[in-house]
C-alpha cells in the first residue's frame, strides 16, 4: 500500500522567504492569505476588515493601495492594528502607479511587509523597465518581499506579441493557449530575473502565475515549479461565487498541492451581497486540513443521513457540536495547543456510527430509525457511558470541554 502521507508532504523544495514575523517557503508550513475589498482610505473599515480576517485565521492580508490616500492610510492602518496587538504581514497590492506611490510616501513603503506587483501592468514598452526598476529599489531600500504576480487577465501584451510572432514563424507552431501559458511563465520568470539584476535578493521574492481555468492553471503551476526555485504563492483567480468558486479553487488548489507545489495560497471568492470575507480564509484552511498538511480547527464527522436516520435529532446535534467548536476555538487555540487537531464524530445511526466514533478522538452515536434519543460516547476508542433523554446536546458538550480540558491542558 502507498505511503500516502509521505506522498501528499513531499513538497517541492522552495527558497525561504520571510515576511514581516511569517517564513514562507522552505520548510515553513504552507500560509493562508487573504484580501480586503474596502476602500484602503477608510482607515476604520479596513481595520476593522483585516480583524475579522485574521481572527479567522489568515496569516497574512493584501490590501488594495490605488490612490494616493490609500497610501497615506496604510500607516495609519497599521498603527491602529499594533494598538489591538495584530502583527499580521500587510501586502501592498500595485497596479499602475505603484512606483509613484512607493517613492512618494516612504512611510507607506515602510509599514508594508510586501509589495506585489504585476509585470503586466507596470508601465509600457518605454517605461516599463523604469518603473519596475524604482519597485524594486523600493524593496531593496526597505528590506521587504515582493510577489511578482502574473495574471492572464492583465498579462503584458508586449511580451504576448513578440511569442506569438516567433511561434508563427516557426516550422511547427504551437497552439495559442500554449503560446499564452508560455506567456505567463516567461513574464514571471524574467521579471524575477531582473529583479536579481536589479540588487534584490531570492529570499525575497515570490512567484504567482494565476488563471481561471482550473486545468490550464495545474499546467502553468507545474512547469513553473520545475523551471524555478522560487516561492510560490497559488490561487485561481477569479474563482466566483458559492459552490462554483469552492469546488473550482479546491479542484485546482488540491492537485498542485498534492505534487508538492505552493508556499502560500488564497481562494479568490466573490462574496454573497453582505456575506462574510473571512470564507475565503476558511475555505483554504479546511483545503489544507483536508489534505492533512495543517490542522487549524477540530475536524466533525458526520454521516449524510438516509432511511435509517429518519429523525433531524443526528442533524442538529451536529450542527450544535459545529458550532460549540467554532465559538469557543478563539479560546481553545490559545488555552489548549494541539486542540486544532482533534478529530470529533456525530454519527446518524449504528451502521457506521460506533465504528466512526470510536475511530475519532471523541465520538457520539444516535441509534437511527424511530430512535428514542440514547446515544453511547466514545473516547480515545472507549465507550465511556450512554447519554439519554432531551439534553444529550448539552451533555455531549459538557463531556467534549472536559476532553478537551483534560487532554490538551
Amino acid at each position: 500500500m502507498t505511503d500516502q502521507t509521505n506522498s501528499v508532504i513531499s513538497r517541492h523544495q522552495t527558497i525561504q522567504v520571510q515576511v514581516g514575523s511569517i517564513s514562507i517557503g522552505g520548510t515553513a508550513p504552507i500560509r493562508v492569505q487573504s484580501m480586503t475589498n474596502t476602500n484602503t482610505s477608510d482607515i476604520t473599515a479596513t481595520v476593522q476588515q483585516i480583524i475579522e480576517l485574521v481572527a479567522a485565521g489568515s496569516e497574512l492580508v493584501r490590501i488594495t493601495v490605488n490612490t494616493e490616500a490609500a497610501a497615506q492610510a496604510v500607516p495609519h492602518i497599521r498603527d491602529a492594528l499594533l494598538q489591538r496587538n495584530i502583527k499580521v504581514p500587510l501586502i501592498g497590492d500595485f497596479h499602475f502607479n505603484g512606483h509613484r506611490l512607493l517613492s512618494a510616501y516612504p512611510n507607506c513603503a515602510k509599514a508594508l511587509d510586501k509589495y506585489r506587483i504585476n509585470p503586466g501592468n507596470v508601465g509600457s514598452a518605454t517605461t516599463r523597465d523604469k518603473q519596475f526598476a524604482t519597485l524594486i529599489e523600493m524593496a531593496c531600500r526597505y528590506d521587504k518581499a515582493i510577489r511578482i504576480g502574473v495574471n492572464w487577465g492583465s498579462l503584458d501584451q508586449g511580451l504576448l506579441a513578440h511569442l506569438m510572432d516567433v511561434n508563427k514563424n516557426s516550422q511547427q507552431p504551437k497552439p495559442l493557449k500554449i503560446v499564452m501559458q508560455e506567456a505567463i511563465l516567461t513574464s514571471a520568470l524574467e521579471s524575477a530575473k531582473q529583479a536579481e539584476l536589479l540588487g534584490l535578493n531570492r529570499n525575497k521574492i515570490i512567484l504567482s502565475c494565476k488563471l481561471s481555468t482550473v486545468q490550464d492553471l495545474i499546467v502553468v503551476y507545474r512547469d513553473l515549479a520545475v523551471r524555478c526555485n522560487y516561492a510560490l504563492h497559488l490561487g485561481l483567480t477569479e474563482a466566483g461565487m458559492g459552490s462554483k468558486g469552492i469546488v473550482a479553487s479546491t479542484a485546482a488548489l488540491a492537485i498542485l498541492l498534492q505534487d508538492g507545489i505552493g508556499d502560500t495560497l488564497r481562494v479568490s471568492l466573490t462574496p454573497e451581497p453582505g456575506g462574510s470575507r473571512a470564507q475565503e480564509v476558511l475555505v483554504a484552511q479546511e483545503i489544507l486540513q483536508s489534505m492533512g498538511l495543517r490542522d487549524f480547527m477540530p475536524q466533525v464527522t458526520a454521516c449524510p443521513g438516509c432511511g435509517r436516520t429518519t429523525s433531524s435529532a443526528f442533524q442538529t446535534l451536529a450542527q450544535q457540536v459545529q458550532d460549540y467548536i467554532q465559538t469557543a476555538m478563539p479560546i481553545w487555540r490559545h488555552q489548549y495547543p494541539g486542540v486544532e487537531s482533534m478529530r470529533v464524530a456525530v454519527m446518524g445511526c449504528i451502521v457506521n456510527g460506533p465504528g466512526e466514533s470510536k475511530h475519532a478522538d471523541i465520538g457520539i452515536s444516535l441509534p437511527g430509525t424511530g430512535e428514542r434519543p440514547a446515544a453511547p460516547v466514545y473516547i480515545d476508542g472507549h465507550k465511556v457511558k450512554t447519554l439519554k433523554g432531551e439534553n444529550i446536546g448539552q451533555e455531549f458538550k459538557n463531556i467534549l470541554q472536559k476532553y478537551v480540558s483534560t487532554r490538551y491542558s
